[in-house]
């Protein structure tokens, strides 16, 4: 496997980076949204089965601006992590993957969702991202549970889940509302102590 760094590039809320050889995480900015809007809108049809509803105003530039400034609140709050996937060699953006609700106290845990292109779509781009998401979460974040929910028809995510290291936990009745109707879910979770938390650089 490539080796994995992660970074805290400056004292800016949106100065976190994961990245190896092949890929680059992090937050998004307003520069990344024409790229975004064209990925987004030609994946509509292949992504809207598994998301919340979209809304009317979904792809605009006002509501993709509004995100990224909800993003980087939430993360200088320590909430939640967003970050964009591009391959390093062209910064090409090809997904997404949220590190939310993350809790301390007691429960140190965080609940990852993700979301992939379609014509980026079974190239293994999402498993090499949580390649380098979960140890940032077990080293960096210093969190002990991740936490993960798929619809049961989802077998591709589900697939992937099991191959990253996760574990079936149970059946979650009418669990999240998903493109306009409640859905049960399967859990499934990650602990710190399942396996090595894999070899990574703090290079702060």
């Amino acid at each position: 496997m490539p080796k994995s760094v992660f970074r805290f590039l400056s004292r800016q809320p949106d100065a976190v980076e994961l990245e190896n050889d092949k890929y680059l995480l992090r937050l998004p900015r307003y520069q990344d949204f024409n790229q975004w809007h064209r990925l987004r809108a030609e994946s509509r049809n292949f992504l809207e089965p598994w998301e919340p509803t979209w809304r009317r105003d979904e792809l605009t530039e006002g509501s993709y601006r509004a995100r990224v400034i909800r993003g980087k609140q939430e993360y200088a709050s320590g909430q939640a992590i967003p970050l964009f996937i591009f391959l390093k060699e062209k910064r090409t953006l090809v997904g997404g993957v949220t590190i939310g609700y993350i809790r301390r106290g007691a429960a140190q845990s965080c609940m990852i969702g993700y979301w992939m292109g379609e014509r980026h779509a079974g190239q293994g781009h999402m498993f090499a991202a949580l390649q380098l998401v979960i140890p940032y979460i077990f080293t960096g974040l210093e969190l002990h549970r991740i936490e993960a929910a798929c619809i049961p028809d989802n077998a591709r995510s589900m697939r992937l889940l099991e191959k990253a290291g996760f574990q079936r936990e149970g059946y979650l009745r009418g669990y999240l509302k998903i493109n306009g109707r409640w859905h049960d879910h399967v859990m499934f979770s990650r602990l710190a102590t399942d396996t090595d938390k894999g070899r990574i650089t703090d290079s702060r």
